[in-house]
């Protein structure tokens, strides 16, 4: 195992508009707002036609190829990621989470875009200090977190 250990900075709450991709969102907003490191979590609506990442197709080949999953209808969703740069320095989200109506729910990654509805809150607790990086892991070709 490896670690860094940092510490809470700034805490900024958005109400996003709807229609705009929450990833799209909280990375631009962590750039104009000079967030490098961040926990993040959202809670309320996203939209039909939002994506999810719901696992690797299997059996698992030289290359991981995910399985997507495409919501029909609005739905209630909570979810929970980190925020980390890439090698470039650019903030990168990953966040899980689930989305549900109805009694039925899918979880699975926010990378392939997750659409706001009219309530989509967000909360973005910035963490200061030396922290890990995203870089592209050779063996599985997923961009991951590295402590360095």
């Amino acid at each position: 195992m490896k670690y860094a250990e940092m510490r809470p900075g700034r805490i900024f709450v958005l109400s996003l508009e709807p229609g705009k991709i929450i990833r799209e969102e909280v990375e631009k907003f962590s750039i104009e707002h000079g967030i490098r490191y961040a926990a993040v979590s959202v809670v309320g609506g996203v939209d039909k036609g939002s994506r999810l990442v719901v696992g690797p197709k299997y059996p698992i080949g030289n290359t991981i190829e995910p399985l997507n999953h495409v919501l029909d209808a609005p739905s209630e969703v909570t979810g929970f990621g980190t925020l980390f740069p890439d090698a470039s320095g650019n903030p990168v989200l990953h966040m899980h989470g689930t989305a549900g109506r109805e009694g039925k729910s899918v979880t699975g990654c926010f990378r392939n875009g997750m659409i706001a509805w009219f309530v989509t809150e967000v909360v973005i607790t910035e963490m200061t200090g030396s922290g890990p990086v995203r870089k592209i892991d050779e063996e599985s070709g997923l961009e991951a977190m590295t402590i360095i």
